[in-house]
Parts: C-alpha cells; structure tokens; sequence
C-alpha cells in the first residue's frame, strides 16, 4: 500500500504539472481570455435582466449583448472613419493645388518663419533627382517588405484576438453562473470565498471601466474647449477623434490635442498650435493621471496613491491589458488578506 504522504505528493506534482499545461495552452489567448473576463464580469448583470426579460432565453441575451459589445468597438472606429474621409479628401486636394501652383518650394514660402529652417534642411538632405529616388527605394525595398509584413501580421493577430475575446465573451456570459458554482466546487476554499473574490474581481472592473469613459469625457470636453477657443476647424470631429483615443490610458487625448497644435503652427497659427501644445500636455494630460485615481478609488476603497502607481506598474509590465489588472492585483491582494484575518487570524 502506497503512504499516504508519497500519495499526497504526486498528487501535488501532478496537480503542478497541470497547472503549467494549463498556462501554457492559455498562454496564446491570455489577453482575449482576461478582456473577456473582465467585460463579462461587467455585464453579466445586464444579461441576467436581458434573460429575464425574454422569458429564460439567456443564449439569446448572451447574443445579443456580445453583438453589442461588437457594436460599441467597432462603431465609433467607423464614424472616426466617415468623419475623416472628407478631411482626407480635402488635405489631399489642397496639396494637389499646392504643388501645381508653387511646387514644393511654393509650400515652404508659405510656411511659417520658425518653421522654414526646418523645411528646407529636409529638402535639401532629399535625393536631387529620380534615378537617386530609384536607387534608394531599391535598397530600402527589403526593409520596407518587411515592416509591411509585421505590420500585417499584427493587424492579423489583432483580429484574431479579437475573435477569440467574443467566443469567450458570449460563452462566459451564457455559462457564467454555472461557471462560478463549478469553481466554489473545484477550488479548495472555504464556501464563498471565490464567489467573495469575483464579486470584488467585478467591482474593481467596473469602476476602471466607469473611470476609463468619465476620465476621456472629462478630457474630451476640456480638449475641445481649446479647439473652440483657438479656431480649430471641425472641433466636433476632433472632439470625438479625442474622445475615442481618450480611451487609450495616459496617452490618447493628450497626442490628439498636441497634434492638432503642431498642425495648426504648420498651417502659420503660431500661436494658437503653441497654446494647444502646452494645453494638451499641462492640462488634458494632467488631468488624466489625476481624475482616474480618484474615480476608482469611488469604488474601490483603495488609497488614491497606490492606485496610481498600480495603473503605472501594470501598463509597464503589461502593456495597455495593465490599466486593470494593476489596479486588480492590489484589489485582491487585500481580499485575500481580508479573508485570512477573518477566518484565520483571529479576528
């Protein structure tokens, strides 16, 4: 008969094995897998009341709320693409124009003064005729091929992701509740605690998300304050272009406004593009790092200062997925420890 410690460590080294054979199948759709967590988590409420609603049909109120979750990610990113083309059209025109009135030499006389140098320095290290054109596209056409392909595999990657966080979405979103009962069952805790820690799993990812739009609200108004306020054409148009990119934490609305500043003082609004500038980097830049800490500390009780610096650490480590899961890291690290003290620490 085999003692009942050797018994017990196989079967600990085999539980590990399977661990590591678990990460490493999840290891390809880990962001998809997480992304999909933390939206059903969000929205399993909505999906309860959908399939109250419909009378018991949760695979049709599944459905229907992934379809929306499609909508809303793919919608804004097609008005942006509608609301462009007519600017695009119109920059592509006034170049035409510009090239057959003045040639490039005509664009830089019309160039603002501080930026003419510059122009001209660029001009002047281009190749002076079309055989040295040639000639350097051929050398750089491997380099170009290149970048070319990385940038379709990625963009193939990206969607395939993005595939797989809908699958998972929809699924989790139907099976979510006999999810949760299999986990209370298969994890060894005590009775309520896993239900315990997603329920905490879903209030710190609802109050990112909640902080994630208010914070891009916030910045979109006071960045379409200086479009107004400098003369910036179409501000509704970059009012949504910031709102949009607002979403993308710490950076997005703060490189729309600074752009639109350096357009407008290449455009020979010196002074408007400079005010811009230091607008978007010393206001809609800095209101970023401030409003989010505070409006996830509304749910989540947290100190402000260590929510920051969980936001920083985890887009450090993990890239853009790191907005929630530093501020999930730290959130359930203290559910742990709250959970220990009281069902073990004596108090």
């Amino acid at each position: 008969m085999v003692p009942a410690r050797t018994a017990h460590a196989v079967l600990v080294i085999l539980a590990i094995l399977a661990i590591a054979l678990l990460v490493v199948i999840a290891r390809p759709f880990a962001t998809s897998l997480f992304v999909a967590a933390v939206l059903a988590g969000a929205l399993s409420p909505w999906t309860n009341w959908l399939a109250r609603l419909l009378r018991g049909r949760r695979k049709v109120a599944a459905g229907l709320v992934t379809s929306t979750v499609l909508v809303a990610a793919i919608g804004p990113l097609s008005a942006l693409g509608a609301m462009l083309a007519p600017q695009i059209v119109s920059g592509v025109a006034w170049v035409r124009a510009a090239l057959q009135s003045g040639g490039v030499a005509g664009i830089i006389e019309k160039a603002p003064a501080p930026v003419k140098p510059l122009l001209e320095r660029i001009m002047e290290s281009l190749p002076a005729s079309m055989e040295t054109v040639q000639e350097v596209v051929s050398a750089q056409g491997s380099k170009a091929a290149a970048v070319l392909g990385n940038l379709l595999s990625a963009t193939g990657t990206l969607l395939f992701q993005t595939v797989m966080m809908l699958v998972a979405l929809f699924f989790l979103l139907l099976d979510g509740p006999s999810l949760v009962g299999w986990l209370n069952e298969a994890i060894p805790l005590k009775r309520g605690q896993v239900s315990e820690l997603l329920h905490e799993f879903r209030r710190v990812t609802v109050a990112v998300l909640l902080s994630t739009l208010a914070t891009a609200g916030v910045q979109s108004l006071l960045a379409v304050g200086g479009y107004v306020a400098t003369g910036v054409p179409n501000p509704v148009f970059f009012f949504v272009a910031t709102f949009v990119l607002g979403l993308v934490p710490f950076v997005g609305a703060t490189l729309v406004v600074v752009a639109v500043g350096v357009l407008r003082m290449l455009t020979g609004h010196v002074g408007s593009g400079t005010f811009l500038v230091i607008w978007g980097f010393a206001v809609v830049g800095t209101i970023d790092n401030v409003l989010k800490p505070l409006f996830i500390r509304g749910g989540v009780p947290i100190h402000g200062a260590v929510i920051f610096f969980a936001l920083i650490g985890g887009l450090l480590v993990f890239g853009p997925v790191g907005f929630l899961v530093g501020p999930l890291s730290v959130a359930f690290l203290v559910a742990v420890v709250r959970m220990y003290r009281r069902d073990w620490g004596g108090r």
